[in-house]
């Protein structure tokens, strides 16, 4: 079997061919679905081996007193080879896994062979297809639960053991200074507990994550914001309670720790940091200093890790095997969500490359995952179904009659570039407009002209003279929204996305399918720009397969944005990479087969921000890569693309410049004002009345439609998963 080792001399990091370990009586044979690195502990551990002589020796003064003492014992020679012979040797790394159980050792009768576990402990959870794992540093997982997180089950172990030796209380606040892995949940784990938290770190992704996972305010350390937190959140008291998460030599975590706990608050330590603490600031205030022993009590005791000694529940209700069930049953109910802090998942035969990125920074991550050959659990390449739709003519209207249209939703989008559009179009008559408040409504009666201005949903679907439904609303309510209209009989036209998973999208169509209206458009409007079309007809047809790159400059998000509102309203990607799935698509006359997507460290998902980049491929062979970024300056384009295909290449510019390339020249080059840019809705609404007013197709075919939607569910899919999307069209 292959283990990933390092010599702690040289630091030379290898995947080593080793026998397969026996399974031994008291444990399991589990092998590997996906291991955890841990970012902090190991990556101390891989930098500390680069170290010449004298930097281990200062990294660890607890082993060079030991030495010390050996060579007053044994003397130097003695001393000097075995302490050589104990560099020179590999040792193992990873200490969180989950994995199946392969073989029941003697004496184990509440697991079996198939069950699913997840496994603890630097000797037994090792980054390797299999190991074994005695009784007490093993947990059943529970039905539903990823492998992938199921794999976090020892570090959160860790952060569970911290906050109870902190013993938070209902309405506390607390201070967790260091936002890494072992931070992050124990965030989460506060505020699930009923804690306010404050977040400190200096990097503003991790704090950004944290407040997204439940932290009431995040900040730098050396910032002002922080303490004006932490006072208007306690009455100026200071915090019940300090975590201490962080590592590194500094001693400012624990000089904020004093400066910032109330009266007999208390701090406890997680993380490997500096403890040099400021006397005169504890005894004043009297501070309670705690220890957090690793995953819980048991830890270090050989006759509870290797014999499986349990400790009785009524001295010692926590125990380290306890403590991991208590993580799993967490994750497998969604009070902690781990799927934020996956920056990266690579397979295992990638390990040492994975190290190496980490410890040069090429790599910035909070939590990576190793994946096994045949893991269990999840399919190697999920699959995302594209259901089959077949489109229907619409009833022609009578000549001469206007196309009646209500809007349900009244906002930004709706307000700035639909309505001004449709309220100058001829044959076009605003019957009613509906939104939940009722001066929205009245504002939007009052700026456009609507007929009527209502909050009766109801009332507007069971009018039968109106023709068409513009839903433009959250997110969330799209695919609902869309569904009741179609089956009542209306057109409709639905601002991106159409739907945020797979059952939304299932239950559009099988609306459809009850109906018998399959009347939809989707307000995919870049396909409609003029500046695009110009140029899409200059580069003609190809023969071959071909590249394509589409940058978008998102931007990041205003505090506040409901984009944020990843939870009731989608991320961000799935709310506008439809947009740019789609463009992509009617570029290469196709739609794609498989995605494959990656985030940025630290910004998996996408949730409210972060970079994704997302692989779509055709079947002709043709590629799209979509890179839709939030951390891009604000004066670059926000939108530019290129075309490669034939010896031709199409380069777009942010709807204001556009050229074709053939050979060693420019053949083509158009372009408007920059305050002009037309991204197409007046285009796209023209095709859409017209297909109302005439009962003739719609401006998009709904295969279309579908397609774009599952590539961009894929999109997420893949994201979660860290492998290829299939997107299987149904028969």
């Amino acid at each position: 079997m292959k283990q990933v080792v390092q010599n702690y001399k040289s630091g030379e990091l290898t995947v080593l061919d080793v026998p397969v370990p026996g399974c031994k009586p008291g444990g399991v044979l589990v092998r590997s679905a996906y291991s955890l690195i841990s970012t902090g502990t190991e990556l101390m551990k891989v930098s500390e081996a680069g170290m010449s002589m004298l930097g281990k020796a200062r990294s660890r003064p607890d082993q060079v007193a030991k030495v010390m003492q050996s060579v007053a014992t044994n003397g130097v020679p003695a001393t000097y080879r075995k302490v050589m012979g104990k560099l020179d040797s590999y040792t193992p790394l990873g200490y969180s896994l989950c994995g199946v159980v392969e073989q029941v050792g003697t004496g184990i009768d509440e697991v079996k062979v198939g069950d699913l576990v997840a496994c603890a402990g630097n000797e037994h959870a090792l980054h390797a297809e299999l190991n074994w794992v005695p009784k007490n540093l093993y947990a059943r997982v529970p039905d539903g639960l990823a492998p992938r997180h199921a794999a976090f089950g020892t570090v959160g172990s860790i952060a569970l053991q911290g906050v109870r030796r902190g013993e938070p209380q209902l309405g506390d606040v607390a201070l967790v200074i260091g936002l890494g892995l072992i931070g992050q949940l124990v965030v989460q784990l506060l505020a699930a507990s009923g804690v306010r938290v404050v977040g400190v770190d200096p990097d503003p992704v991790r704090c950004e994550l944290a407040a997204r996972l439940g932290a009431s305010a995040c900040g730098d350390p050396a910032s002002a914001a922080v303490e004006t937190s932490v006072a208007e959140l306690t009455d100026g008291h200071g915090v019940d309670q300090v975590y201490l998460a962080a590592g590194g030599g500094s001693n400012q975590p624990v000089e904020l720790a004093a400066r910032l706990c109330r009266d007999r608050g208390r701090v406890v330590d997680i993380g490997k940091c500096r403890l040099d603490l400021p006397w005169n600031a504890y005894y004043e205030k009297e501070l309670d200093v705690r220890f957090s022993r690793s995953y819980g009590p048991g830890r270090y005791d050989p006759e509870y890790e290797i014999e499986g000694s349990d400790y009785p529940i009524g001295y010692v209700r926590w125990t380290e095997r306890r403590n991991l069930a208590c993580f799993l049953d967490l994750l497998a109910r969604g009070r902690v969500d781990v799927e934020p802090l996956v920056s990266h998942i690579a397979d295992f035969d990638d390990a040492v490359e994975t190290y190496q990125r980490l410890k040069e920074g090429d790599l910035k991550a909070v939590a990576v995952l190793f994946r096994y050959p045949e893991h269990a659990g999840e399919a190697e390449a999920p699959v995302v179904a594209v259901p089959t739709v077949n489109g229907r003519r619409g009833p022609r209207r009578a000549a001469g009659t206007p196309v009646r249209l209500a809007f349900v939703g009244a906002g930004n989008y709706a307000t700035s570039m639909l309505l001004p559009h449709l309220a100058q179009r001829e044959g076009v008559e605003l019957s009613t407009v509906v939104t939940t408040t009722a001066l929205s409504a009245a504002n939007a009666q009052r700026k456009f002209g609507f007929a009527e201005a209502t909050t009766d949903l109801d009332a507007v679907l069971g009018d039968k003279s109106i023709d068409a439904v513009f839903v433009v609303t959250r997110h969330s309510s799209h695919a609902e929204l869309t569904r009741r209209a179609l089956l009542a009989g209306k057109t409709v036209f639905v601002e991106k996305p159409l739907a945020l998973t797979e059952d939304e999208l299932a239950g559009v169509l099988a609306a459809m399918e009850e109906s018998g209206n399959d009347r939809l458009q989707v307000g995919f409007n870049r396909r409609f720009a003029p500046l695009l079309n110009e140029a899409r007809k200059r580069f003609g047809a190809r023969t071959g397969p071909a590249s394509l790159r589409y940058l978008v400059n998102a931007g990041r998000l205003q505090h506040g944005s409901w984009y944020l509102q990843q939870g009731t309203e989608g991320s961000r990607f799935a709310g506008e990479g439809g947009h740019f799935i789609d463009t992509a698509s009617w570029l290469l006359a196709a739609d794609p087969v498989s995605v494959c997507a990656v985030a940025t460290s630290g910004n998996s998902g996408n949730e409210g921000g972060g970079d994704i980049q997302a692989v779509l491929r055709y079947p002709d062979g043709s590629t799209a890569t979509i890179s839709y970024v939030t951390t891009g300056p604000a004066g670059f384009p926000k939108e530019t693309l290129d075309l490669v295909a034939d010896g031709r290449a199409l380069r777009f510019d942010d709807f204001v410049r556009a050229a074709v390339y053939d050979g060693h020249r420019k053949r083509w080059v158009g372009s408007r004002l920059p305050k002009a840019r037309d991204k197409g809705q007046n285009a796209e609404l023209a095709a859409f009345i017209k297909a109302v007013r005439t009962g003739g197709p719609m401006p998009v075919p709904l295969e279309s439609l579908v397609a774009t939607t599952a590539a961009t569910l894929a999109v997420r899919a893949g994201l979660a998963g860290g492998a290829p999307v299939t997107l299987a069209r149904a028969r």
